[in-house]
């Protein structure tokens, strides 16, 4: 009898544990959650984090905040997310960003294991867009005018390792040209250069651009799907532009760190879906240039791997450093 009684504590205190655990994920959320953007303020990611961080709040009743941590070509703010308690209370919305950059810089986390899946956001097509300071309206204009000034014309992104970095640097290939890299610390320090004909082009998400668009501001030459945008119906994809291969898009989706008890995860992805199935959200997004991209986490753990695959081999192909 003396010696069950260790054995008898130790079920007890498993039980009152685990009691407790769960009780603390049915109560989730309980008190504010960290949004983490790994991009300056101003740019799409940041746009999409704070449209879905209020919805959040109004559905939960707890202020969820958006972080903006960028720096180190987004390995600054996850960094912060990978080493956060895996409680739910620290999340982050990344872009395809996330599977490029570890292939081409040393990190301190693994973009796939140290993470827990949760729900893709939004997706669609880039947009390439021209100051209007350059004579050019079409993407054969742009390529005819590359090649007579070559290395003259340049490219920003919103970052070295960007997904927009490997579509410029895709361009460059399929055309046969030199238009060069000027990397930005986001999206948000790229359009006000762009504007005011500093750099002459630049590939984005059109969420960031749609407005300077449609005022005249910057010129919309292609985009990068297979149809046209309903947002931007006017712009012809690069295969009617007689330019073919250039398949790069963009998706944005939300992460916690790994080992988030799985309750918690289901929960996040429920209310996440449940927002981008609003009709008010769904009119919203499209009109900025960007679809709702719905998925579970399982389906969004095959995109981050086939992504990861993805960008590998066009790194490869470009052969692209972090310092292009």
């Amino acid at each position: 009898m003396k010696n069950k009684f260790p054995l008898l504590l130790s079920l007890c205190l498993m039980v009152i544990t685990g009691t407790s655990g769960v009780h603390a994920q049915q109560a989730y959320p309980n008190k504010p959650i960290r949004f983490v953007t790994p991009f300056a303020p101003g740019g799409a990611t940041t746009i999409l984090a704070r449209m879905l961080g209020q919805r959040l709040t109004e559905a939960w009743g707890q202020q969820v905040l958006v972080d903006n941590r960028p720096g180190g070509n987004t390995v600054i703010g996850t960094e912060v997310v990978a080493r956060s308690p895996a409680d739910g209370y620290t999340i982050i919305l990344i872009s395809a960003a996330h599977v490029i950059i570890p292939q081409l810089i040393a990190t301190s986390f693994d973009p796939i294991k140290d993470f827990a899946p949760v729900a893709t956001v939004a997706g669609g097509e880039f947009v390439l867009v021209l100051s209007n300071t350059v004579p050019a309206n079409t993407v054969q204009e742009l390529i005819a005018l590359a090649k007579a000034k070559p290395g003259q014309l340049n490219y920003a992104t919103s970052g070295s390792g960007s997904a927009t970095h490997l579509a410029s640097e895709l361009l460059n290939l399929a055309a046969g040209v030199q238009i060069q890299h000027i990397p930005y610390k986001g999206s948000g320090q790229v359009i006000p250069d762009l504007v005011g004909g500093q750099v002459q082009m630049a590939f984005n998400q059109p969420v960031a651009f749609v407005p300077l668009i449609k005022a005249g501001k910057l010129k919309a030459i292609a985009v990068s799907g297979q149809v046209r945008m309903a947002g931007l119906p006017q712009v012809p994809t690069f295969a009617e532009s007689g330019l073919a291969g250039i398949d790069v898009n963009f998706w944005q989706g939300v992460l916690a760190p790994a080992g988030t008890p799985r309750p918690i995860v289901d929960k996040l992805s429920a209310e996440i879906t449940k927002i981008l199935s609003s009709a008010d959200i769904r009119e919203k997004m499209v009109g900025q240039g960007t679809d709702p991209f719905i998925s579970t986490p399982e389906q969004f753990s095959t995109l981050l791997r086939a992504d990861f695959a993805k960008y590998g081999r066009i790194i490869k192909a470009a052969n692209i450093k972090l310092d292009d």
